[in-house]
């Protein structure tokens, strides 16, 4: 579990296939004080590190996760988001977010906030996955590449999130133009409730 507060960006090394897999290895400031068998999100997916090698870690996403996210479109020297699951005795800064990318989103406008920025994306729309609670809420949550952030301006298949310039220059947001690719999930609240709702 996490909270969709960014650690850091790590930089990606190197990429290699394997049959339908895909190793990532990547550095960041805490490798030292990673371990095998860790969760990290890395753009709000959560993958497990599989090997430590000096300054890097690697960790493996399997097909089902490509097809849901954007880690298939990285490439070797991109920055990707990662924070390292909550300690049950911390605060809880963003929302509870799982790790599990939903689907991607476009980003199709951005304008300017007075000093922040306004960032909408878009994401094809299916009646079938609003009934299981794939939705956003005017100030409801929502985790785009692992970032948490509160809704506005709510559509059937748009949202608008405000960004700040911390947030901006310290996640992969500084990178984010019209046309960008990112991972959202959905708040699992509205899943649940979305569920309860068919019983």
């Amino acid at each position: 579990m996490f909270s969709g507060i960014v650690e850091e960006m790590a930089t990606l090394v190197a990429i290699r296939k394997e049959k339908e897999n895909i190793d990532f290895t990547l550095k960041c400031s805490f490798t030292d004080e990673l371990k095998i068998d860790q969760s990290i999100a890395h753009n709000g997916v959560c993958l497990t590190v599989v090997s430590l090698d000096g300054d890097t870690y690697t960790v493996t996403a399997m097909k089902e996760t490509l097809d849901r996210s954007n880690l298939g479109l990285l490439k070797a020297g991109d920055c990707v988001n990662i924070e390292r699951s909550m300690l049950m005795n911390g605060r809880l800064d963003g929302h509870i977010v799982q790790g599990h990318v939903d689907r991607t989103a476009t980003c199709i406008a951005m304008r300017d906030a007075g000093g922040s920025t306004y960032f909408t994306f878009e994401y094809p729309f299916d009646k079938a996955m609003v009934k299981k609670g794939y939705f956003t809420v005017d100030k409801g949550s929502v985790t785009v590449n692992g970032v948490s952030l509160t809704v506005c301006e709510p559509t059937d298949n748009t949202f608008t999130v405000a960004i700040i310039p911390y947030t901006r220059a310290n996640t992969n947001f500084r990178d984010i133009q019209p046309g960008s690719i990112v991972n959202l999930e959905f708040d699992i609240l509205g899943k649940y409730i979305a569920r309860l709702q068919q019983l």
